[in-house]
């Protein structure tokens, strides 16, 4: 079966369909091409991810502003999404859809983004209450997945809503049949309530992490991790035997060295693939399609 033809050829037509026909986006969710099942015949996975602005995480490479051209960072999705080898987005509902109606989605794996309620900065970021999809929204859109940002922070008493919140929708993917994939953190704020938000990537800290997550729900039939890359990686994929996505950040490294950190880490057990963002949407050269194809290359 042929993909349908895109809804939309510029972004001015997208505001338009948004304006004049909402319901478009829902026909073109019904009528998207999907792939056959979540993870591919290979059982390696490469995703872009795009939830950051949500998050009002807008910097990227060093460029406090990178993120703020909507246009602009939808341009290097596509050209992301059009590179062989990539599988699919990890994105919230506003970028999701305007890449649905350009027609970037066909075959494409989809991971919808969840908790982004923990804006960046905030006094209020490690309450990062479900602002995203729902459940019954990924399986209404007829999407593969839903990620959750795991922050836990020990002496922060809204910890614990997020892991009650976690736990429940860990719990309705499953009975969905919708995998969902978990990144979590230790955080802490070291200048005391109120000030900046710092996740611990100590070994022992992600490790702790992983252990906490990957116990929530009634089931883990249906979950993965989404992890950091850190120093002894190895001890980090022995606290599990979930499968695992490994998160590439905004790394301040050379692209050589970060690329290294990469392909050593994705030779472990349960490691499966990379989800990227900022790192290759905004590579310190500007050549997208040259950093996604390096990606590409470390996963398969």
């Amino acid at each position: 079966m042929s993909a349908p033809a895109p809804l939309c050829r510029t972004y001015d037509e997208v505001t338009e369909l948004r304006a004049r026909e909402p319901r478009a986006v829902a026909r073109a969710l019904a009528a998207r091409r999907r792939r056959p099942s979540f993870l591919p015949a290979d059982g390696r996975l490469m995703l872009v991810a795009a939830d950051h602005p949500a998050r009002g995480a807008l910097a990227a490479q060093g460029r406090p502003t990178a993120m703020h051209d909507r246009r602009d960072m939808l341009d290097r999705l596509r050209s992301a999404l059009a590179r062989p080898g990539v599988d699919g987005l990890l994105a919230t509902a506003d970028v999701a859809e305007d890449l649905l109606l350009l027609g970037a989605l066909e075959d494409k794996v989809v991971v919808a983004s969840m908790n982004r309620g923990g804006l960046a900065g905030a006094t209020f970021e490690l309450d990062d209450r479900m602002t995203g999809y729902d459940v019954p929204g990924v399986v209404a859109a007829r999407f593969d997945a839903a990620k959750m940002l795991n922050r836990i922070d020990l002496e922060d008493p809204s910890t614990v809503g997020m892991l009650e919140a976690a736990g429940r929708a860990v719990t309705e993917c499953a009975r969905a049949g919708v995998v969902c994939m978990l990144e979590p953190f230790m955080a802490r704020r070291p200048d005391g309530p109120g000030g900046r938000v710092v996740n611990d990537l100590s070994a022992d800290a992600v490790i702790k992490s992983v252990h906490i997550t990957q116990g929530l729900g009634a089931t883990s039939a249906h979950t993965w991790m989404k992890l950091p890359v850190v120093h002894e990686m190895e001890r980090v994929m022995a606290a599990t035997t979930l499968p695992t996505l490994l998160l590439g950040g905004d790394p301040t490294d050379a692209p050589e060295e970060t690329y290294a950190r990469w392909r050593s880490a994705l030779a472990l057990p349960s490691v499966r693939g990379l989800v990227v963002g900022r790192t290759l949407l905004y590579p310190q050269d500007d050549d997208v399609a040259a950093a996604v194809d390096t990606a590409v290359s470390l996963v398969r």
